[in-house]
């Protein structure tokens, strides 16, 4: 069977789709600032290109995903703006301050428990009963299409690469990047951060085959979830090579983001820094692009 990914095209055409909706982020010392985007997270560029895809009949039905937070959030934002509806399916223990965004945005709740098996049951429910169109958090080639729209953004706004790192979760942004990167830069170094907690990617690329569900050990809520089958595949194809990094570490890099580069990112998105203080002798010398995934944290549980 072959797997749906977007092309190069897609990534193109999501990036003008989206054009009216979502943020060119800044980009400060080569971080990419998607803790800046709507919704506080790269995710509304995915959410935001799967609605504008959908024909009008399909629209009315509304859109359906289960997320822990960032991928409802920015799909509840993205239905608002044709001013359909969206159902999101949220495990228990997610963070309260993102559940609260989604629920501002405008989504219709309805709660599982924390598994990805439950998590899939439920969308899949809520899916029957409404007609609602699917829109996965990381496996939908559109999704993907739209999250690779920032490197360009990027490339363009820090006037070159030689290396370029994102966090790692369920694939959706390190894999269209991925596409994209190397459609303008065929010799970009592709790197991905994931917690050592949570790393199936890293298990999966070294295996040479995709690892099966496990049960996730990290501060970093959003990227708990498994690497998805297409995004391994893009990963692999693309020689994304992925540095795991402690949640000590993490937390430290956290610390000193928000510190020097003032701004309020999230623990996920500090892995990328981690991973470069982490491996020095890998990044030295080089002017390397890092995406700060996310900024939507609750400031009454801080990790440290």
């Amino acid at each position: 069977m072959t797997l749906a990914v977007p092309s190069f095209d897609d990534i193109c055409d999501a990036a003008a789709r989206i054009a009216p909706y979502a943020h060119v982020t800044p980009v400060m010392l080569h971080f990419k600032c998607e803790n800046l985007q709507r919704g506080g997270a790269f995710k509304f560029r995915g959410a935001c290109n799967a609605v504008w895809s959908l024909d009008d009949e399909q629209a009315k039905r509304g859109v359906v995903t289960h997320s822990s937070g960032n991928h409802g959030n920015a799909l509840a934002l993205a239905a608002a703006t044709r001013g359909i509806t969206a159902h999101v399916i949220v495990p228990e223990g997610a963070v309260r301050a993102k559940l609260e965004a989604i629920e501002r945005a405008g989504a219709v709740l309805h709660r599982c428990a924390a598994t990805q098996a439950a998590r899939e049951a439920k969308a899949a429910e809520v899916q029957q009963a409404t007609g609602a169109e699917l829109v996965h958090p990381y496996t939908d080639p559109r999704v993907m299409a739209g999250q690779g729209s920032l490197v360009r953004e990027l490339l363009n706004q820090s006037g070159g690469l030689d290396a370029l790192i994102t966090p790692v979760g369920g694939g959706g942004l390190a894999s269209g990047c991925a596409i994209a990167a190397h459609a303008w830069l065929p010799q970009l170094a592709l790197y991905a951060a994931e917690p050592e907690g949570a790393d199936d990617a890293a298990r999966s690329l070294a295996q040479g085959a995709r690892v099966g569900s496990f049960v996730p050990d990290t501060v970093c809520d959003g990227l708990r979830t498994l690497l998805g089958e297409p995004n391994f595949e893009v990963l692999r194809a693309h020689r994304v090579e992925v540095i795991t990094v402690s949640d000590a570490q993490t937390i430290a890099a956290m610390k000193l983001l928000w510190r020097e580069l003032k701004q309020v990112i999230e623990v996920s998105s500090a892995t990328v820094l981690a991973a470069v203080l982490q491996r020095p002798q890998l990044f030295a010398g080089k002017r390397v692009g890092l995406v700060l995934s996310g900024g939507n944290v609750d400031l009454d549980a801080l990790p440290w």
